[in-house]
């Protein structure tokens, strides 16, 4: 019910509106900056045969309020009412000059200020028609104040390190608010902070956070403040204090006996620069034939034993003291790694020191250490080859005294006679009848472990009948040999021989055995 009852007003009001022909033109929106200027268009349009217009009143809605701002009546004249007195008038001449024509009745705003943002109505006074009028609403921008300043001038880099507020971006008092963005090669942290004000401006404030260090020195940082699509930068430059970082030159680690001018330098980085530096040496006293001017030593004469030793430098400033060591050694000749250097006389030990002093060296001689590079290297080929050659031959000779051995030595064991009957070396097709043998047998005197009389089993192989041997221990001392299945096989009375072509160097009687000695076939048989 509500809403037809509001589209029926709607209606009726456009139907009065427009009835007859009667239109007020006005613009929907305007904007404008605090300070600048501003119209604001009215502009009646009659209808035929017109309408007489008897009054036009400019006023302003605020929260439901209306407050008049001016007023043009044919007969009473022009009025523009407090406060805005002073800065509001008509546009047309005709209208300031109370002339009879009253079709447009634009105002100007001059020095906008953000009270002045509202809607304001429009309104034709006619006769007969009535009433006509039109609304617009005007926006009132206010520009931001950019500021970017640093929280002083003088940053100083504590010990220990800890991070604080270096910078301060802000836009003050800008409507609608602004954003602020920084841009610099430092790494940081950043805050922000916006404060609405009474007059309905917003004031948006930054702050960039940083360890102040010798690296943060003379770093640009940049605040970029973004309002309505315009880009507004500032930047600065930071100013950091620092502690001197010291560091000693000048020892290349090849200062040799006799070596002429060499120095020490002490460099330091400092903000502000350094004041006072103090040379010493460590577990003793600076040599005698040192002079010191500013920050660098220098060694008078050829360099010694004694300019060996650790040296500090103590470079102080305003802010602090920071030292620089090195340690200093002495070699008894120059070092070819570390470059050529010019050769003289008194560049090397005297004979009185135990050292043979160079005579007729050039005064800049040839770098003749790539030729012993090369020379090493084929030394080195050379000596492998050598090396190659000579194990090649070892092994060789190794090889042959395997080879000979084994052609010596049998394949077989001390108890000869299982072999001859069950070793796995006879021919196929069974052995040959053996002959019977004695019931006693002679024993050597050498051998009584062996002197116990054994019986032939009816498998054809002896078997121990008083003890038992352990196999394992037994096979370790056998001495092996090889035969030939080919070969004939005689018997005697006592045991089995083979027949074969024993080494020319070898008596017929004896047999090699492994650990290079002989024994006669009487004794190995039995």
């Amino acid at each position: 019910m509500a809403r037809c009852v509001g589209l029926w007003a709607l209606l009726l009001a456009l139907h009065v509106q427009a009835g007859d022909g009667q239109v007020v033109q006005m613009d929907s929106v305007k904007s404008g900056f605090v300070g600048s200027q501003v119209e604001l268009r009215c502009v009646f349009v009659n209808s035929n045969p017109p309408v007489k217009v008897s009054q036009v009143t400019w006023q302003k809605l605020l929260n439901g309020t209306k407050q008049n701002v001016a007023i043009v009546n044919p007969v009473l004249g022009v009025s523009v009412l407090s406060p805005f007195r002073e800065r509001v008038s008509f546009k047309q001449a005709t209208v300031r000059h109370q002339m009879s024509s009253l079709e447009d009745t634009t105002i100007v705003f001059s020095n906008l200020q953000l009270s002045d943002e509202a809607a304001y109505i429009c309104e034709y006074t006619t006769f007969p028609a009535g009433n006509r009028e039109n609304m617009v609403n005007l926006t009132v921008y206010a520009q931001p104040q950019t500021r970017m300043s640093l929280t002083s001038t003088t940053i100083v880099a504590k010990t220990p390190r800890r991070k604080m507020t270096v910078a301060t971006c802000m836009a003050a008092n800008g409507k609608p608010p602004s954003v602020i963005k920084w841009e610099t090669r430092i790494k940081g942290d950043a805050t922000y902070q916006e404060t609405r004000n009474q007059n309905g401006t917003v004031t948006v404030r930054s702050n960039y956070q940083v360890t102040p260090s010798r690296e943060t020195h003379k770093q640009k940082l940049t605040c970029i403040v973004t309002y309505r699509g315009e880009r507004i930068t500032e930047s600065v430059v930071l100013n950091v204090q620092y502690e001197p970082e010291v560091k000693i030159e000048g020892f290349d680690g090849n200062w040799y006996l006799n070596r002429q001018t060499v120095q020490l330098t002490c460099r330091a980085d400092a903000n502000p620069p350094v004041t006072i530096y103090q040379w010493k040496l460590l577990n003793g006293s600076l040599p005698s034939n040192v002079e010191i001017k500013n920050n660098t030593l220098f060694f008078k004469g050829p360099v010694t034993y004694d300019l060996a030793g650790t040296y500090v430098c103590d470079a102080t400033n305003a802010i602090g003291t920071r030292t620089g060591v090195v340690d200093v050694n002495i070699t008894d000749f120059p070092s070819p790694d570390r470059g050529n250097f010019q050769r003289t006389r008194s560049d090397f030990p005297s004979p009185d020191r135990g050292i043979v002093q160079s005579t007729d060296f050039p005064t800049n001689p040839p770098n003749n250490h790539g030729i012993q590079q090369e020379q090493h290297s084929a030394g080195v080929v050379i000596g492998g080859a050598v090396g190659g050659v000579a194990l090649l031959g070892v092994a060789a000779v190794l090889l042959f005294i395997f080879l000979r051995r084994r052609q010596r030595t049998f394949k077989g064991d001390y108890n000869t006679k299982k072999h001859a009957f069950g070793n796995g070396y006879s021919k196929a097709g069974g052995l040959p009848a053996h002959p019977s043998k004695p019931k006693n047998l002679p024993y050597p005197d050498d051998s009584d472990d062996e002197k116990k009389p054994t019986q032939i089993g009816s498998t054809g192989g002896f078997e121990p009948s008083d003890r038992n041997f352990d196999t394992e221990s037994e096979d370790l001392k056998r001495p092996y040999f090889t035969v030939d299945e080919g070969e004939s096989r005689e018997y005697d009375e006592r045991t089995l021989g083979f027949q074969y072509d024993p080494e020319p160097e070898i008596v017929d009687d004896m047999i090699s055995q492994t650990d290079g000695s002989v024994i006669s076939k009487k004794e190995w048989y039995v």
